[in-house]
């Protein structure tokens, strides 16, 4: 199978690349960048020309940055051929309709999970793979934003290899996966996390030392999301669920 990747050199662009040439796949590599060219190059990987790309690939993975989306899917996707197969990573630009369609073709939106906190990884490599798609164990989420279900199937096969090792492809729908990402994700769970790290600042500007502040409040992350997402059988505490029902009055908005 001829597969082309938009963006080969960028970051993203970089990971999908490694593990596919592990696979039995002809790669069709198209970047414009002088950074990303040189990233290919270093890995003895050569670019094509966007137009041969998508004349000649089978399946074109746009990995390029979310806000490109919009427009260069308005100038490949007219130059795609019937039954071809595009595979966008961005869940919100497919829900927003930002992402450019043919009624011919097949759309099919994919993203990875990312290493779960409480999987257990079997190497130390695995462990320090917190991005997942290098030498980690992960999940992936898969959509058939439009199109037929026999070139899904192909294209779910290229999604599971691009983000290898894959555990478990979950099929969802494109406004499910909008909910995950950015919604819950990074609206949610990413802010928590910045937040998170500005308590920690914020004790260390008050004078405790910066590495059992580290410590302590790691150790009292790991603790709660671990009781919160039931990977143990605990509760919390009964001073915590006081603590937690004043954090959420003073610290997080009503709804």
């Amino acid at each position: 199978m001829i597969v082309g990747i938009i963006g080969a050199g960028g970051k993203m662009g970089c990971r999908i690349t490694d593990n596919l040439v592990k696979k039995n796949y002809q790669l069709l590599l198209c970047e414009n960048g002088k950074a990303g060219i040189e990233r290919l190059e270093e890995r003895g990987l050569s670019t094509t020309g966007i137009e041969e790309l998508v004349r000649d690939s089978e399946i074109i993975i746009l990995a390029v940055p979310d806000a490109k989306i919009n427009s260069i899917s308005r100038y490949i996707v007219p130059l795609m051929k019937t039954d071809q197969t595009l595979i966008t990573l961005d869940p919100a630009a497919a829900f927003a309709g930002e992402l450019y369609k043919r009624e011919d073709c097949t759309f099919v939106v994919t993203h990875p999970c990312h290493p779960a906190l409480f999987h257990e990884q079997k190497t130390d490599e695995a462990r320090k793979d917190y991005f997942g798609g290098i030498a980690a164990e992960q999940d992936i989420v898969i959509a058939l934003e439009q199109g037929k279900e026999e070139l899904f199937e192909k294209a779910q096969q290229v999604c599971i290899d691009m983000f290898a090792p894959v555990v478990n492809c979950y099929r969802i729908t494109v406004e499910q996966m909008a909910l995950l990402e950015p919604a819950a994700a990074e609206v949610v769970i990413a802010a928590a996390a910045v937040l998170m790290k500005e308590s920690y600042d914020e004790v260390v500007k008050r004078g405790v030392p910066e590495e059992a502040a580290r410590s302590f409040l790691l150790g009292h992350t790991q603790i709660p999301l671990a009781i919160a997402f039931k990977a143990i059988d605990s509760p919390f505490s009964d001073g915590a669920k006081i603590a937690i029902n004043i954090g959420k009055q003073m610290v997080f908005k009503e709804n």
